[in-house]
């Protein structure tokens, strides 16, 4: 009865198939050879062209990106350390992992998905991130042009 509201889904030559959900299309990316969600912004009609160009460079960005993400996944981690260290809070089920550097953090953080999406409308990319030693939180990594904008410590997978 609905399918005429349906939106006919959208074939990029470099992301693949992309189909209107939710509010937004979504698809997958592939990352290191892992398939992450994806979820871009558009119209009914069709994906952002702006969100789908930034979309189209996240894989070869992210590299350049991790740097600045470790250092910030990093800071989140130190006081949680240090509060399972002073007995102030319980270790994850899977006990506290032992990090000493920003690019020691890799190991313990899964992407979850990946958004590209306005903020105060402009095309922003969100890394959502999952961390061994925050198991209550998703993390959302917030890039503009390449900087980190912040390490959002709770975000819901749009």
């Amino acid at each position: 009865m609905f399918e005429f509201f349906k939106s006919t889904p959208y074939d990029d030559p470099q992301l693949g198939q992309l189909r209107r959900t939710g509010g937004a299309w979504r698809g997958t990316i592939d990352l290191g050879g892992t398939s992450i969600a994806l979820v871009v912004d558009g119209s009914r009609k069709t994906p952002d062209a702006a969100a789908l160009r930034i979309a189209r460079t996240i894989a070869s960005d992210l590299p350049g990106w991790r740097p600045q993400i470790a250092q910030a996944l990093f800071e989140h981690y130190q006081p949680y350390a240090e509060s399972v260290a002073a007995g102030e809070e319980q270790p994850p089920a899977d006990g506290m992992p032992k990090i000493d550097r920003p690019d020691e953090v890799w190991p313990h953080v899964a992407i979850q998905y990946v958004s590209v999406k306005p903020l105060q409308g402009v095309p922003i990319v969100e890394i959502g991130l999952s961390a061994a030693w925050d198991e209550e939180h998703t993390l959302g990594a917030r890039l503009r042009d390449g900087k980190l904008l912040e390490l959002n410590g709770s975000v819901l997978a749009p």
